[in-house]
């Protein structure tokens, strides 16, 4: 049995490689990774090793910032309202807890919103102006949203409301909205040198602008929203992260604290992966599920006994959360199988009634792995239906969705998710449109997935220093991918066991040196295995730090029998 994975071999660069290599003291097979990464120079790459908090970028580098923060000081002296409007997601709620947290801090009258996913939908809403009167407000703050409501913005400013933008989203509008100050790496005039920012690095920024400090014990929030958002974890990001993984593990939120031990997890080496697969989902569930406001009051908690209860809560909700979504996953998949011809439909458009809307990016985002081809799910109600895409690498959804969009009502995302709205009539020529732009754009190639490989090794090259070595490019997530590493004609060395969740464990040999191997989801290749004569191994290279003795284990992403 062969793998369908398509390999990706970096080229070698043996000069470079040198190069760093003697430059910096470190193994050529950490040299050649930095060159992978597209970094060649020995002052980059000692930046990128020795990552700290003296890289960050000064918040006053964003053109609007001086006069953003005039403003608020200008509420704080006047002793004007102001209210934080947010976004239901991870991003969106750590940062509108940021924002509150330091206003308060500074004397600030502060109150909140976080819209109803269902009922209000992403961004600031069409009755924001009703909403500030009704609550007395003189000035609203976004959080992670705002850059595209041009119209909202201009209701407030009529009605003498002030409006200050802080978000990281692309503007899908020509014209941006008149407000105070809007600070978002992605637009024009920002000045920022780092487009990079989740919706918390900008709120965060704009924090430490005020504050004129560095609010390290924040970082942890700063983590959750970046990791949770799926940003690159470069520049600006990448320092935040390591910086905040560090503050994670001696978190004094108690809601934090609650939720990593309502998950179950004891003594964890707080990662990217922990992050994005542990609490994110869990602090999603209350915006999929209900309403965000559950995550938010759990996340500014200051009492233990409160924090266990809401945590609880999210723990209820993200159980229903995968029951709706396996059900929805499930119906998807049987319409897929009886409906979609994958010679004639590249992009997958699936639709059905009143599928839970919560859950619709989710089922998108497994659709669009298990299948390999970009995913559209749409609920189906009376007039307007809503649904939510993700995609693969080689196709923007978001540019894609602008040339249908004479079949769509509203739109709005990046390359690889995208949110939309359409009526019912409109989904059979709208799912014939984008398939007809993926037939000139998307080759039989790009529908089949690829590893990138950094480099093909023998197993002599993985001595525990150059494994542990490896551990100064950590974060590793979005952007910064793990290493990924090949080896040929490795012989079994013991007994494959499956374990637990379709685990599979064994070790392997050159004759010389022998590595213990994990497959998560591999469970199935154990007869292969054992008839196979050799085997070359696709993997990452980690130390195994469990017990006594830590050693080097590799964990399997393709094998290839022979």
């Amino acid at each position: 049995m062969s793998s369908h994975k398509i390999l990706n071999l970096a080229v070698l660069n043996s000069t470079t490689q040198e190069k760093l290599s003697q430059d910096l003291g470190i193994s050529k097979v950490l040299a050649q990774i930095l060159i992978n990464r597209g970094i060649t120079d020995s002052t980059q790459a000692e930046k990128f090793i020795n990552v700290s908090f003296k890289q960050t970028i000064d918040p006053f580098s964003f053109r609007d910032m001086a006069k953003v923060v005039e403003r608020i000081n200008q509420a704080k002296e006047k002793r004007e309202k102001v209210m934080v409007f947010g976004d239901y997601d991870v991003d969106g709620i750590t940062s509108v807890a940021i924002l509150k947290n330091n206003l308060d801090k500074l004397g600030l009258n502060v109150d909140y919103y976080l819209p109803h996913r269902v009922k209000e939908g992403y961004g600031l809403p069409k009755n924001i102006l009703k909403i500030a009167q009704e609550k007395k407000i003189n000035l609203v703050i976004t959080a992670d949203c705002g850059t595209s409501n041009v119209r909202e913005v201009e209701d407030l400013k009529k009605h003498h409301i002030d409006t200050i933008i802080t978000d990281h989203h692309e503007p899908s509008v020509k014209e941006l909205p008149q407000a105070v100050g809007i600070i978002n790496p992605k637009v024009k005039d920002s000045a920022y040198p780092y487009r990079e920012l989740a919706g918390v690095g900008v709120a965060y920024k704009l924090c430490q602008a005020l504050t004129q400090s560095r609010l390290l014990d924040e970082l942890d929030l700063v983590t959750l929203g970046t990791i949770a958002d799926v940003v690159p974890l470069t520049g600006e990001n990448r320092v935040f992260v390591k910086e905040g993984l560090k503050v994670f593990a001696k978190t004094k939120r108690p809601g934090i604290k609650a939720m990593i031990e309502n998950a179950g997890i004891k003594n964890k080496k707080f990662t990217p992966t922990f992050v994005s697969f542990i609490l994110g989902p869990r602090l999603n569930a209350a915006g999929r599920m209900d309403s965000a406001d559950t995550a938010l009051k759990l996340l500014m908690s200051g009492n233990e006994a409160e924090a266990q209860e809401l945590a609880g809560i999210l723990e209820q909700h993200n159980r229903s959360r995968q029951k709706i979504e396996g059900k929805i996953l499930e119906e998807a998949e049987a319409i897929i199988n009886k409906d979609v011809n994958f010679k004639k439909h590249k992009v997958i458009v699936v639709a059905k009634e009143d599928w839970h809307q919560g859950v619709l990016g989710i089922v998108a985002s497994k659709l669009a792995d298990r299948f390999y081809r970009p995913a559209i799910v749409i609920s189906l109600n009376e007039d307007i239906c809503k649904g939510s895409g993700r995609s693969i690498k080689n196709f923007h959804l978001f540019h894609a969705l602008g040339e249908c969009s004479e079949f769509l009502d509203a739109f709005g995302g990046h390359a690889h998710a995208v949110g939309l709205t359409i009526t019912r009539e409109s989904i059979d020529d709208f799912r014939d449109s984008i398939n007809r732009l993926a037939h000139d754009r998307l080759s039989f190639e790009d529908l089949l997935p690829s590893l990138e490989v950094d480099m093909e090794l023998s197993l002599a090259d993985l001595d525990e220093k150059t494994v542990r070595e490896l551990e100064q490019l950590e974060p590793f997530g979005m952007g910064n991918r793990e290493p990924l590493f090949y080896t040929r004609g490795l012989k079994l060395k013991s007994e494959p066991q499956a374990l637990a969740r379709e685990t599979i464990k064994f070790f392997v040999t050159d004759g010389v040196n022998t590595h213990q191997v994990i497959g998560f989801g591999m469970a199935g290749l154990k007869m292969d295995l054992k008839e196979a004569d050799t085997l070359d191994l696709v993997y990452n290279a980690r130390m195994d730090n469990w017990g006594d003795d830590p050693s080097v284990i590799l964990e399997a992403k393709d094998i290839f029998f022979k």
